[in-house]
């Protein structure tokens, strides 16, 4: 493929309700002049974030296709004129940028910096599920929390991941069970074998009153907690459960405000974690790149393994992404859901 050659790729002009016939749009669209630090990769397999949704829902109408999608794998076909980590036709993964347009194109631009070498155990559609959320839940537990990167590094630590069944929480509990914390977590009762099979060693049913069950096994304060869904139903109990220096941490977004002094005398910090924060800000990113080769690495190992709940295989194309985000946005999923295969295929 050449500069300013057509490729395929589903976008959309506005952002309607997923129920609409063209809340996504077959399109096709040139291929930009890569920069220095470039790849340029042929995506074989794409996954839907919560990220997408609420970007779509908040787009206004424009006369340019947006391209949503933050993460992929695929092939290197062409490199910038610096790119010394890859070539073509290495198989790489990454999580892109909210700056560029996303994966859900046949040919991305990444910067090499941002992106690894793809687990070579693993399917297209299986690896495609785990950039985002993985990076999402290393940067949380290793950099905001400052618990160790290391395999029994954090033993006799616990943690609480609410909302454990998720796509963020499916690979958070693997690595803070791997790194050799206890890990508690919340789902509904249906999901708890995905826990466990996913690094949970206690499941609480999240329908349940949380510090009633946790008394139940014998627990009556958390060094760390991590909360992927809103933090104000929760803040008022982590206060009382968190031991003093802990770390209350989010990745969402919440509506008016809590009272974070009282967090005060116990010292325990407030985290933020925002994947995009380091590409937005042009902020270590190289970091993310070192980040997902640990990953691929661990999931080579056996040490972690995909996240994938559910693949469309037939196509990435528009039908098969406003399905993939109407059960994204249902918020009744597990893990994740991946689109896989040729470009507006069917």
């Amino acid at each position: 493929m050449k500069e300013n050659d057509l490729m395929k790729a589903v976008g959309f002009f506005e952002g309607l309700p997923i129920e609409a016939a063209d809340s996504f749009v077959d399109s096709e669209i040139p291929i930009q002049p890569l920069e220095p630090h470039d790849l340029l990769v042929q995506v074989k397999a794409v996954s839907v974030n919560p990220v997408d949704t609420k970007l779509r829902q908040k787009s206004k109408k424009t006369e340019q296709l947006t391209i949503l999608g933050f993460d992929a794998i695929g092939e290197v076909v062409d490199i910038g004129s610096e790119v010394t980590a890859f070539k073509v036709g290495d198989r790489v993964f990454y999580a892109g940028t909210t700056k560029r347009a996303g994966s859900n194109q046949e040919y991305q631009r990444v910067d090499e910096r941002i992106a690894a070498s793809a687990p070579a155990s693993l399917s297209d559609a299986e690896v495609a599920a785990l950039p985002l959320t993985s990076l999402t839940a290393y940067e949380l537990l290793f950099e905001k929390f400052g618990l160790l990167p290391k395999e029994n590094g954090n033993q006799g630590k616990t943690i609480l991941v609410i909302n454990g069944a998720g796509g963020v929480g499916s690979i958070l509990t693997q690595l803070a069970k791997w790194s050799g914390m206890t890990v508690y977590a919340t789902a509904s009762q249906a999901k708890f074998d995905w826990l466990k099979d996913h690094g949970v060693d206690h499941p609480l049913n999240y329908h349940e009153d949380l510090k009633v069950e946790l008394n139940k096994l014998g627990i009556e304060t958390i060094d760390y907690a991590a909360v992927l869904f809103d933090v104000k139903p929760y803040f008022e109990l982590l206060t009382e459960l968190i031991t003093p220096f802990g770390h209350l941490g989010t990745i969402v977004e919440f509506e008016g405000s809590v009272d974070i002094k009282q967090l005060k005398n116990k010292s325990i910090s407030f985290d933020w974690e925002y994947m995009f924060a380091k590409t937005d800000n042009d902020y270590q990113i190289e970091s993310q790149g070192k980040i997902l080769a640990k990953i691929a690495e661990l999931i080579d190992q056996g040490k972690l393994t995909t996240t994938l709940w559910q693949n469309y295989d037939t196509g990435i194309n528009a039908d098969n992404l406003r399905k993939a985000t109407a059960e994204v946005e249902s918020g009744h999923t597990q893990g994740k859901i991946v689109i896989s295969g040729a470009f507006n295929g069917n």
